[in-house]
C-alpha cells in the first residue's frame, strides 16, 4: 500500500472558528461556575455570574470565603480571560487581517499618485 504524501489542511472557514471560539468559552463558563457552586457552595446563578465578572476581566463581584475558592478563582482567572481574548482573536483575526492589508494597499496607491504628482511639478519647473 503506498502512502500519500501529507497535504496541509485548509484554515478553519468563519463559522468553525466562531465554533471553536464559542464552544471554549461555554466550557470555561460551565467549568467556573460548576467549579465555584463546588467550592464556595454559591448559587448556580451567583457562580455563573461569579465566572462571567471574572472571564470578562471585571473582577469578582463579592469576597471569596474558603482558600479552595481562593485558588480556584485565580487559576480560572488565568484560563478565563485568556479563552475569552483568544476566542475574539481567532474570531475577528481574519477580519481585521483584510482591513489591514486593504489600508496598506490603499495608502500605497496613495503614495504613489503623490509621487507622480510631484514628479509632474518637477517636470513643469524644467
Amino acid at each position: 500500500m503506498t502512502e500519500r504524501p501529507s497535504q496541509a489542511q485548509p484554515p478553519p472557514g468563519r463559522g468553525a472558528r466562531v465554533f471553536y471560539a464559542v464552544s471554549a468559552i461555554a466550557a470555561v463558563m460551565v467549568v467556573g461556575t460548576v467549579g465555584f457552586h463546588q467550592f464556595e457552595g454559591m448559587g448556580w446563578v451567583d457562580a455563573f455570574y461569579f465566572e462571567s465578572m471574572i472571564a470578562t476581566g471585571q473582577g469578582p463581584p463579592i469576597t471569596l470565603v474558603t482558600n479552595a475558592g481562593k485558588v480556584f478563582a485565580s487559576v480560572m482567572a488565568f484560563v478565563s480571560v485568556g479563552s475569552v481574548i483568544s476566542a475574539l482573536l481567532i474570531t475577528l483575526a481574519p477580519i481585521l487581517s483584510q482591513l489591514w492589508r486593504e489600508g496598506i494597499e490603499r495608502a500605497e496607491r496613495d503614495a504613489r499618485r503623490v509621487e507622480r504628482e510631484l514628479a509632474g511639478k518637477d517636470d513643469e519647473k524644467a
